[in-house]
């Protein structure tokens, strides 16, 4: 059972990543361009506060909303993406005060063991603060603000780098898909495991890295209709896009721009900030293709077992039930970025697949369904809106919170996304 003290300890965790990735910026920062993948970070600090305040306070306790007007300001089913550049807002201070309060109130009513009711909403409302947090990043980076304050890598042993070529062969069974009811915590879309059949497949040990990908810009990948979907080839034509964002040509090299600086693209780091159409195209070039999400957490979750077949057991975690930390995989921002493919090998699946936690999201061939049976939890446009029109990503990435994911977790994008810290790795039957 989780205690309060655990539910304090993250809650305060996550409000503390929250305001060092705000630290520093200008008013004009807070508020920034208006862009469709990026929100005004004034108001969606303020919209963090009303989350937690909705969630618990007002709705497990009846408490009136702190400030007034607060669901036409910040809830983000009441008010659209484009209005939010154009509703008042409250000043930093005032944001920053209302946060205040809100934490403030949430600490004290956990004053005995936590209900099964409560310790699901307070993990659900400082996951979502810990979702935002990774958006705050891949925003400072979209829009070239300066890398947050928040990395603690010289604290952090070195990790190994280089390549980590090759495929895991994994036969075909069946495998249970999803989360069993025995979890701590799930998310609705993650609602419940089931059979299915998986065929036998081979998945690549790695991510793709940037020496691979470079490989298919170098030979005109982005200009050779064949390897591109129609959906896709008419996203390549739209926004001209002739390599990953943030690359940079220079003489026969790349650069990349990372926050506010520039650096040498890494050879061996998995390419990053690439949309599911690059990377289904790559798979093309290659000669090869996507995992579904099936194969992804089957290669992630299961062992051989003693007949060569999928064994029934499935792990939490691609290493084990241990809960991840800087050894066994690339999470919680401390590197400020990727490190080598070759890297957190104590973190290797039981089929020897490396980094399938952290470092970065991975693009899946799944589009984003319903698990059979599903029903929507309290935060019901979470999920239910976005089925049918996503593609599912597994993993995380190098700033997302360790705590939040884990083999059975299913991130969704729309496959135009870019900036988003999202790589892929490759499969083939």
């Amino acid at each position: 059972m989780t205690d309060a003290t655990q539910l304090i300890a993250i809650l305060q965790d996550s409000r503390a990543r929250t305001l060092e990735l705000v630290a520093g910026l200008v008013p004009d920062q807070l508020i920034g361009p208006r862009l469709d993948i990026v929100n005004p970070l004034l108001w969606e600090i303020g919209h963090l506060a009303w989350f937690h305040e909705h969630f618990i306070l007002r709705a497990l306790d009846g408490a009136a909303p702190a400030i007034a007007d607060a669901d036409a300001v910040y809830n983000s089913a009441v008010l659209a993406h484009d209005d939010r550049w154009v509703r008042a807002l409250p000043s930093l201070a005032d944001t920053l005060g209302y946060m205040g309060r809100v934490h403030d109130a949430l600490v004290r009513r956990l004053d005995g063991t936590p209900t099964r009711e409560e310790a699901y909403r307070y993990r659900l409302t400082t996951y979502h603060e810990d979702m935002h947090g990774e958006a705050f990043t891949y925003s400072r980076q979209t829009l070239g603000y300066p890398a947050p304050s928040f990395a603690a890598s010289a604290g952090l042993a070195p990790v190994a780098e280089g390549p980590w070529p090759g495929d895991a062969a994994i036969p075909g069974g069946t495998f249970r898909l999803g989360a069993e009811p025995d979890a701590d915590f799930v998310f609705d879309n993650e609602k419940w495991a089931h059979s299915i059949a998986v065929a036998p497949f081979k998945i690549a040990r790695a991510p793709v890295t940037n020496a691979e990908f470079a490989a298919f810009v170098e030979a005109g990948g982005y200009r050779e209709p064949s390897f591109w979907d129609a959906e896709g080839w008419r996203w390549r034509c739209r926004t001209g896009a002739e390599h990953p964002a943030h690359w940079q040509r220079d003489g026969a090299s790349w650069r990349v721009s990372r926050f506010d600086g520039v650096a040498d693209l890494a050879p061996h780091q998995p390419v990053v900030h690439v949309s599911w159409y690059e990377a289904a195209a790559y798979c093309a070039f290659a000669g090869r293709r996507l995992p579904t999400e099936a194969e992804w957490e089957v290669a992630a979750s299961t062992a051989p077992a003693p007949d060569g077949a999928i064994g029934v057991t499935k792990s939490r975690y691609p290493w084990g039930e241990t809960a991840p930390d800087a050894r066994l995989a690339n999470l919680d921002g401390g590197r400020l970025g990727c490190v080598d493919i070759a890297a957190h090998a104590d973190g290797d699946s039981a089929w020897g697949c490396r980094q399938m936690l952290g470092n970065v999201w991975e693009w899946t061939a799944s589009d984003f369904l319903p698990y059979p049976g599903f029903s929507p939890d309290v935060y019901r446009e979470y999920s239910e809106p976005a089925f049918g029109t996503r593609k599912v990503l597994r993993g995380g990435a190098w700033i997302t919170r360790g705590r939040m994911v884990d083999n059975a977790y299913r991130n969704f994008f729309t496959p135009d996304r870019r900036d988003i810290y999202a790589g892929f790795r490759t499969a083939a039957r």
